[in-house]
């Protein structure tokens, strides 16, 4: 009975055995899938003594069987009695972490890891420690790639001396790149030995968060000396990684070893010969200036970095200097009001001017920093006089440029300054002879409007406005026309119905006939934002007069607008009647096309574009929307008609 016994006890390692070396894959990943319930059959002893010895001579298969193989392997410790026993493990484990396939060895790896927890110091110095130097001496880099994530679990819990050894052997080996870059992930010590730019890159970052973790004479001694060497590395992707991460090295390392160390790198990235480097440093000049010491910080500002960044100012690379003037106005509430007017507001002035768009902007975005430094009458007299200059410069696309950062401007200096200083300057822009100047204008203020509220404008912008329906110059008229467009929603009906339509309305018996066709346009926009009552007693009949206006256009957007407003107003029928007999159909439409393509033609002629070529356009054109002779000698006429 108990031979009986001892065979049904072996029956489970014998079905094992059996299916692991059938030849279909599927039985062998069964049957790995099953081991946790085979030990627990066996019971630790003979787990120990007869399965795992089995298993460590047994490792070659396919990769999804040992694949199988190392995940279960990772929580055997209670099948095997418990951490005291967790050392059985690693010889199946070694053998997996040193197979071809990366998955297995990961997965190995992982198991490793997961065990390492179970081993107490002891254990760990007598029985992992030697895995990780046999596996990082090995011939193939398998293991020895293995090796580098075992590193991390044993390292902290080793004494100094094993510690030493570990990185004595590391060092003594001869390690391909692959190999290297899972090295410096998590021994950044070893950047100094490498030849490939693409693992001292990775090993920057390893080597400020471990930086993080070491006490202070590790840090000197081990990582420093390293990170410093980076900084002057002959690749410019090193040295810029190295700027990138310089504030988080910085607070790392802490201030004395700043001021020692870093300060020097940090000049030396700002005056890299590689513009990527100097952009990255750039970026991190306010932080690193405000992570200095308190005691030492305007000293070595003055000293070490202003000196820089005036180079920089002028800089041959738009993206360095965009880079500094996004931060160099933090550096004034730093050092003070004395040294901001004497030194920062210079190189201020300078970039203000600057040709690129990115650098201004950054400048104007930032000047609230600048503001509550040195007051707003200092800024007054200092910087605004260049931004005037530049508001009223002769090329329309830099003046085009500071109306676009006006509204972000205003809202720095707040709306009395404003008024004093940059109103004036606002209208101007609405009678500029460049029409593109005068529609920014207008988006202008409707966006000054939106930040300083609808009260501001009535008492401000509004009365200014609507003085230009009386100039002289059609264009300006025009323009009262487009900013009443853009202001009508935001001030709302009563200051629309009271203040702008009495002009609206008095345009509409304008001498130009682009006025006249404009109020109708306006009269559609507004429209909206009126009460019923000034609609059908004010406006509706001045659209109706408009739409039998002599003028072709001023006829199209009266009725137009009348289409639109159908829903507030009932048209008069005679109206509807022309609309749909004379004035909009499919004949006249084609006539105003003709007419506003005929201006554009008339536009490229004033650009030089050959005569004969725009006379063969035009006489294509009226061939394509007029079929017969008779529909040509027509719009001819009327064409000559809307001209004279």
């Amino acid at each position: 009975m108990a031979g009986a016994e001892g065979d049904d006890s072996l029956y489970p390692i014998a079905v094992l055995i059996d299916e692991l070396r059938n030849e279909d894959v599927q039985l062998r990943l069964n049957s790995i899938k099953k081991l946790s319930t085979i030990a627990l059959a066996l019971g630790v002893e003979r787990t120990r003594t007869e399965l795992l010895p089995f298993l460590t001579d047994t490792i070659y298969d396919e990769d999804e069987v040992l694949l199988a193989l190392a995940e279960q392997l990772g929580s055997f410790t209670v099948l095997v009695g418990g951490p005291e026993f967790v050392n059985c493990l690693l010889p199946p484990l070694e053998s997996l972490a040193t197979v071809e396939e990366t998955v297995v060895r990961d997965k190995a790896v992982e198991s490793l890891r997961k065990i390492s927890q179970e081993h107490s110091p002891v254990d760990l110095e007598v029985h992992f420690v030697p895995l990780v130097k046999r596996l990082a001496s090995g011939d193939w880099f398998t293991s020895r790639t293995s090796a580098c994530g075992l590193f991390s679990v044993c390292y902290p819990r080793v004494s100094s001396t094993v510690k030493a050894e570990i990185r004595h052997s590391f060092r003594n080996n001869d390690f391909t790149p692959s190999l290297q870059r899972n090295i410096k992930l998590r021994f950044p010590c070893c950047i100094s030995f490498s030849l490939q730019d693409s693992v001292r890159l990775l090993a920057v970052e390893a080597g400020v968060s471990i930086a993080t973790l070491l006490p202070q004479e590790d840090l000197e001694a081990l990582v420093m000396p390293t990170l410093l060497q980076a900084a002057d590395d002959k690749s410019w992707r090193v040295r810029y990684m190295v700027a990138d991460k310089f504030s988080e090295l910085q607070k790392a390392v802490g201030p004395e070893i700043t001021k020692t160390d870093l300060v020097p790198a940090f000049q030396n990235l700002l005056k890299d010969c590689e513009a990527e480097v100097r952009t990255a440093a750039a970026n991190k000049v306010k932080v690193f200036c405000e992570n200095l010491l308190e005691d030492s910080r305007e000293t070595i500002i003055m000293t070490h970095i202003l000196p820089c960044v005036k180079e920089l100012v002028s800089d041959t690379n738009q993206h360095v200097k965009s880079a500094l003037a996004s931060v160099i106005m933090g550096l004034s509430t730093i050092l003070g009001k004395d040294n901001t007017v004497k030194h920062l507001l210079p190189l201020f002035l300078v970039q203000l001017k600057d040709e690129c768009p990115e650098v201004r902007l950054n400048i104007i975005s930032n000047l609230d920093c600048v503001n509550e430094v040195i007051g707003i009458r200092q800024l007054s007299q200092s910087l605004l006089p260049a931004i005037v200059e530049l508001a009223e410069d002769a090329k329309w696309r830099v003046r085009l440029a500071i109306i676009e950062y006006m509204p972000l401007l205003a809202g720095q200096l707040g709306v009395e300054f404003f008024d004093e200083k940059l109103n004036s300057l606002c209208m101007a822009w609405l009678i500029d002879h460049v029409f593109a100047i005068r529609e920014a204008a207008t988006c202008n203020l409707m966006k000054l409007v939106e930040k300083f509220g609808a009260e501001w404008a009535q008492n401000t912008i509004v009365p200014k406005v609507l003085g230009m329906a009386n100039d002289s110059n059609y264009l300006h008229r025009m323009t009262t026309l487009f900013c009443i467009n853009a202001l009508s929603e935001i001030c709302g009906q009563e200051i629309t119905t009271k203040h702008m339509l009495p002009v609206v309305l008095k345009m509409s018996t304008d001498q130009v006939a682009n006025v006249r066709f404009n109020v109708a346009r306006c009269l559609q926009k507004i429209g909206p934002d009126l009460d019923s009552s000034a609609l059908q007693a004010e406006v509706k009949p001045v659209l109706e007069k408009l739409a039998t206006d002599q003028d072709m256009d001023v006829k199209y957007f009266a009725l137009e607008a009348i289409s639109v407003h159908s829903t507030l107003f009932t048209c008069v029928p005679s109206l509807e009647r022309k609309k749909k007999s004379h004035v909009l159909s499919r004949f006249n439409r084609r006539v105003l096309r003709v007419h506003r393509a005929d201006c554009v033609l008339s536009t490229w002629l004033d650009c030089g574009l050959s005569r004969n070529l725009l006379y063969a356009m035009k006489s294509h054109l009226y061939h394509e929307l007029f079929p017969s002779r008779d529909h040509i000698i027509e719009s001819v006429v009327l064409q000559h008609r809307m001209h004279v």
